[in-house]
């Protein structure tokens, strides 16, 4: 007995041993690509190297830079390449892969693509804006135009093409496509045709659709999805549309819940946050509110715990610590405590619009005028590290880490970095 007890016990920590590899190895894998919206767990929360306490020419330095047609969409980065879209001559779409050593172009597609966009949103250009999505060999890249494309990764070769405006017989989104793409298994979901789907992520097929009502005013989701592995005990797609946030089923599209959400011309544009149950959303010209979600009999329901009068623009928080750091319409970071909806503090202004990631306590934000700073996740207080200005040409595009690499894709190229 004393004999099969050791041999057990053996058994079981080499099996541990092997778990920890496992898992150390797939954190390690995960923390040296950015495959997605927001990167790997698309919620802006970053594994790998411990960050520096600084963002001096010492610490933090530029490895290479390419000029690139104009875009607001962020870069994709897989272990060899880095992914990047554009639009040229306001009339033409363009994906571009580059070494991700070298910045060297590899290969370069196009397809006729572009369109205007009205109101206010013209004068920051008409340029392509859904973040692209890869899982290892293919490349869904989402055009203004409501056209979803399926590229070979490796060479670039188109592989399907679904158009949601022909298929679904919708007009153009106005403001252009917006939604960046989510893959999970060997689903893709997508926020286009004024409506929420699910394709085959191999043929672009069409397993279903939801949630058709458009969400307001002159069609097409400003947000994009994200998947809850378990909210009110069950895994769920959370999309927000212009009026409304909503769980669904991945399997059959169903709508499991959903409620309005007040915003001005229907400008809900941030990536809803999911946090144990509970749905963390804030609007344009509104508020922010944190929704509980609960199930009981198989019927689900929503509760509103909290409203804080903080009105969010564009940006996507991040939650560290149960604190909500979130930079508003009014160009100013501040910190909500998500059980209580307190906002903690706001800061002086910075520019229009900030994409932020974190890792630990510390938070990298890109501001829209270029400048990079490094901010320590304090609810007491807003806590500046550093700041350095590394692009003279606004950035609108999402940020993406990688390990000790850093891609900066600024309205006219791309800069890679790498930080001590």
């Amino acid at each position: 007995m004393i004999r099969i007890n050791r041999l057990l016990v053996t058994g079981i920590v080499t099996l541990c041993s092997l778990c920890c590899s496992s898992f150390a190895a797939a954190q390690e894998n995960s923390s040296s690509i950015w495959n997605q919206w927001r990167g790997p767990t698309r919620d802006g929360l970053v594994h790998g190297s411990d960050w520096p306490s600084s963002l001096s020419d010492q610490s933090f330095f530029r490895l290479w830079r390419v000029d690139l047609d104009p875009s607001y969409s962020g870069p994709i980065v897989s272990e060899t390449m880095v992914f990047v879209t554009g639009t040229k001559d306001k009339k033409t779409e363009v994906v571009t892969a580059l070494d991700r050593s070298t910045g060297k172009e590899v290969w370069r597609v196009e397809w006729p693509g572009a369109m205007s966009v009205p109101f206010f949103a013209s004068a920051n250009g008409d340029w392509i804006r859904s973040t692209p999505a890869y899982d290892g060999t293919s490349l869904f890249v989402a055009g203004m135009r409501d056209v979803l494309v399926s590229l070979n990764a490796k060479t670039g070769a188109e592989q399907w093409r679904v158009d949601f405006v022909k298929d679904f017989k919708t007009g153009l989104p106005s403001f252009g496509c917006v939604c960046s793409p989510l893959v999970d298994g060997d689903a893709l979901y997508m926020q286009a045709g004024n409506s929420l789907t699910k394709l085959d992520k191999a043929t672009g097929k069409l397993i279903w659709r939801c949630l058709e009502d458009g969400g307001g005013m002159m069609g097409g989701a400003f947000s994009s999805p994200t998947m809850a592995e378990k909210l009110a005990g069950r895994r769920q797609l959370v999309a927000q549309t212009r009026e409304k946030l909503a769980g669904v089923d991945p399997e059959t599209g169903a709508v499991l819940w959903q409620r309005n959400v007040p915003s001005f011309r229907g400008m809900n544009i941030l990536t809803p946050l999911v946090s144990g149950n509970s749905v963390f959303t804030s609007t344009y010209q509104n508020k922010s509110w944190r929704f509980d979600v609960s199930e009981t009999g198989g019927s689900f329901d929503t509760n509103e715990a909290w409203s804080n009068k903080s009105q969010a623009y564009m940006s996507t928080p991040v939650v560290i610590d149960g604190f909500v750091y979130l930079h508003l319409q009014n160009q100013r970071f501040t910190c909500i405590n998500l059980a209580t909806g307190e906002g903690m503090w706001t800061s002086q202004p910075y520019g229009k619009y900030s994409s932020l990631v974190a890792q630990g306590n510390r938070i990298l934000a890109l501001d829209q005028t270029g400048k990079l700073l490094l901010i320590h996740a304090n609810p007491k207080e807003f806590q500046l590290v550093d700041e350095r200005q590394i692009s003279e040409q606004e950035t609108w595009a999402h940020l993406a880490v990688c390990g000790e690499e850093i891609y900066v894709r600024d309205l006219r190229g791309i800069s890679a970095f790498r930080w001590k």
